[in-house]
């Protein structure tokens, strides 16, 4: 028996990813099923549930393991054989995530004489659903048998199968227990590669290659572009690196379109609502991804009335879920459960626009644009009381569905939970940017309809002022939401941040937020908490309670920049930036929202996403911010407006791609130098504002 190693928590765990799979394991590079989601998975499935090395029957001592990128990582590890005082064998696991999962062990001998040992390795597959993982059940797992080639996994399900091919083949194998006899010379080393394959076409004689359609991630989907940073912060520079990579592993095809799959080990899938704000966040690198997610969400669009799933005509899906399993999940496996993915859709492809995706697509798009605007003014306001409002009821159904979808996520300022029918106040406010950028599009596109948004526009922003504003003597501030019975939610939190960039607002209200999210209760030092900490309700590791989440500080550090309130976007982009330095720089979902004091450092969230897409996205939305990036290509014209004050003393960004060129931009001293821009596009620098 293999003896039980000590528990990990989830801030040493390594994850390798790239599009829909990934690996997860702790920092030891040992497999062994777990609350955090460890295993190797494909397409929302785990296949190897455990992998344990052993030499002589005993784990060696772990040394520690880190990633070498997102899809590969190397971790190292010796063990005393004798009575030396120093450690004999020194062990290294190579692991690799491209179109399969790879892992290559090497034992190397550091003693003067050789030395006999038995490698063992424990393997297991289990064919667990991602929600079974996440819920802690775990079905029995299948030691495997030998065949020629590897070892052959077979799960309850027909379709279940999955080989770990291995080179050299063991000396012996029982219930997946493999072992090898090596002698190791002086000096000298042994490597056993293994290679998973799912899916594949498996007899006793002959190992097959993977079959056409065989359920692994292809690493064939094209990179991002990588623009040059150059920060007086190096930490910045980092950031901004890591999180390109971090997008690039999550960036999956699906037929002739890519996405970025909202991140692991939970999420690795389609999202509307994280797909959208992702492929915003990352237009600095390219339209490209944009225009392929709206094409994907497009042909997903809701075409008829479904009380299980909540599709309706025009509505833009929350969720999609693959595998053979996809009925045990939590939620209906194509599921249109949001409120507020199919306003973000209409932005999504009016900021592509406007950054210069190709007019052919636009055209392609804009009627399911219309149809998504339609939704907002028919179905999205079910009892025609002129707000976006959800009320799901019934299982499988999210109970709330804003980004805040936990089932605590929306409440009172006393810290009771608001009743359903909810309309969210950011909701209201990318409702009312859709409409706006939708009547803009109409217009520059010869079709009709711009006047009538823009007037429903109109209407939604009096209401919207009208109903949500709570007073109070620090001024006022928008409400979290209306409630069924129409009563204010009049909790602080960071929702209001995104409100700032919508247009929805007076200049006064915004001061008034500005003042809000810089205040202690909600800038926690790390970032902005997602619920005040004078909240009855408040706990750091709430998941939408108090906690941070990377792309809600970006959204409001973005937000702030464009109502000119420069100084509190530059202490939360400190912060992100302080967190990243404690984090390896990959941000993750979410973590705590403790505040930050000398000598701290972020908690972490036990099962937060990492690799996360928004999360990933959010350092590039920030350096968006810095220089006030605001393309217009069908107008011809680049709009500059910089951060006041400047984070940096000095931050340099080159080659980003901008109509069919390049912009790099120059920031030093609060002075914006343009070195190069797209033939044919005005650039206007504008003044602090």
């Amino acid at each position: 028996m293999v003896a039980t190693a000590p528990s990990v928590g989830p801030s040493s765990d390594v994850t390798c990813v790239s599009g829909r799979t990934f690996c997860r394991s702790t920092a030891s590079g040992q497999i062994r099923p777990g609350p955090y989601g460890d295993g190797v998975f494909v397409e929302d499935t785990r296949i190897l549930s455990s992998l344990v090395l052993t030499l002589n029957g005993e784990e060696p001592h772990a040394l520690g393991g880190y990633p070498l990128g997102p899809g590969s990582a190397r971790f190292s590890a010796c063990t005393h054989l004798g009575v030396e005082p120093d450690p004999t064998l020194l062990i290294e696991r190579r692991r690799s995530v491209t179109d399969t999962w790879q892992e290559a062990i090497r034992v190397t001998n550091h003693r003067v004489e050789p030395i006999g040992v038995r490698v063992g390795l424990e393997a297991a597959a289990d064919f667990a659903y991602i929600f079974d993982v996440k819920h802690g059940r775990h079905p029995s797992a299948c030691g495997g048998r030998l065949v020629a080639g590897g070892l052959l996994f077979t799960g309850s399900e027909a379709a279940e199968s999955a080989v770990l091919a291995m080179v050299p083949m063991p000396d012996s194998a029982l219930d997946g227990a493999l072992s090898w006899e090596v002698t190791l010379p002086p000096q000298g080393s042994w490597q056993v590669e293994l290679t998973l394959l799912v899916g594949t076409s498996m007899s006793d004689d002959e190992l097959a290659l993977p079959a056409a359609g065989t359920r692994a991630a292809g690493s064939g989907v094209g990179s991002l572009a990588r623009p040059r940073i150059a920060c007086s912060d190096v930490r910045f520079e980092q950031l901004i690196e890591r999180s390109v990579a971090d997008l690039d592993s999550l960036l999956v095809r699906e037929g002739e379109d890519r996405y970025f799959a909202a991140g692991t080990p939970w999420f690795l899938t389609l999202f509307g609502r994280d797909s959208l704000w992702s492929a915003m966040m990352a237009l600095p690198l390219g339209v490209e991804v944009a225009g392929e997610t709206l094409r994907l969400l497009a042909r997903n669009q809701g075409v008829r009335h479904d009380a299980v799933t909540e599709e309706a005509p025009g509505k833009i899906l929350h969720e999609v879920r693959h595998g053979p399993q996809v009925d045990r999940g939590d939620l209906p496996p194509r599921y249109f459960g949001t409120i507020d993915a199919t306003p973000l859709f209409v932005i999504t492809l009016e900021r592509a626009w406007r950054w210069g995706l190709d007019e052919a697509s636009v055209q392609a798009l804009l009627p399911h644009a219309e149809r998504a605007l339609a939704w907002m003014r028919d179905d999205g306001d079910p009892d025609g009381a002129g707000f976006l409002r959800y009320a799901a009821t019934g299982e499988h159904r999210l109970a709330n569905q804003g980004w805040k979808d936990s089932e605590d996520g929306i409440c009172f300022a006393d810290g009771t939970l608001a009743d359903a029918p909810i309309a969210l106040c950011e909701v209201q406010g990318y409702a009312y940017r859709a409409a706006i950028g939708g009547a803009a599009m109409l217009d520059a596109h010869g079709r009709p309809g711009g006047a009538e948004w823009r007037d429903w526009a109109s209407r939604l922003r009096t209401r919207f002022q009208a109903e949500f504003w709570v007073d109070d003597d620090a001024g006022g501030f928008p409400a979290l939401a209306l409630d069924g019975g129409g009563r204010q939610v009049d909790a602080v939190t960071s929702n209001v941040a995104h409100l700032l960039a919508t247009g929805i607002l007076e200049p006064w209200q915004e001061e008034r937020i500005a003042a809000r999210l810089a205040s202690r209760d909600m800038d926690s030092g790390w970032g902005l908490r997602t619920l005040s900490s004078d909240s009855p309700r408040f706990n750091p590791l709430s998941y939408h309670g108090g906690s941070v989440w990377p792309h809600d500080t970006a959204i409001a550090i973005d937000g702030l920049a464009r109502v000119g309130a420069g100084s509190a976007a530059s202490h939360l982009l400190h912060g992100l930036i302080a967190a990243g330095d404690h984090l390896g720089f990959r941000l993750p979902e979410l973590y705590g929202g403790e505040q930050r004091t000398d000598g701290s450092r972020p908690l972490p969230y036990p099962s937060a996403c990492s690799p996360q897409a928004w999360a990933a996205g959010a350092a590039l939305l920030a350096l968006r911010a810095v220089f006030g990036i605001e393309p217009d290509v069908p107008a011809g014209v680049l709009h500059l407006r910089p951060m006041d004050p400047a984070p940096f003393p000095r931050l340099t960004i080159e080659g980003v791609p901008l109509a069919g060129g390049k912009l790099s931009l120059h920031l030093e001293d609060g002075m914006l130098q343009v070195l190069e821009s797209p033939e044919g596009i005005e650039v206007i620098v504008h003044p602090p504002r």
